[in-house]
């Protein structure tokens, strides 16, 4: 099954918010707040790497208070 990590930025203040909506993701295995260049690191899950695509594009990277996003696809 296609997966990923997915190193994310977002508004100051916002990480805890922004982790809450990333759970509610069903494609979302794992969430980790950080510290360092990266606020927030996720393992995405998905069928096929067309719907991982997707996932990432219209259901995270379309969150309020994500500055940036930087997806590593796992092989």
């Amino acid at each position: 099954m296609p997966n990923a990590i997915v190193l994310i930025n977002v508004e100051t203040g916002a990480e805890d918010e922004v982790i809450r909506e990333l759970r509610r993701i069903e494609e979302v295995k794992e969430v980790y707040f950080v510290l360092g260049v990266y606020d927030v690191i996720i393992r995405i899950e998905a069928p096929t790497s067309q719907k991982l695509k997707d996932s990432i594009t219209w259901k995270i990277r379309r969150l309020e208070r994500i500055r940036s996003t930087q997806t590593l696809m796992v092989i």
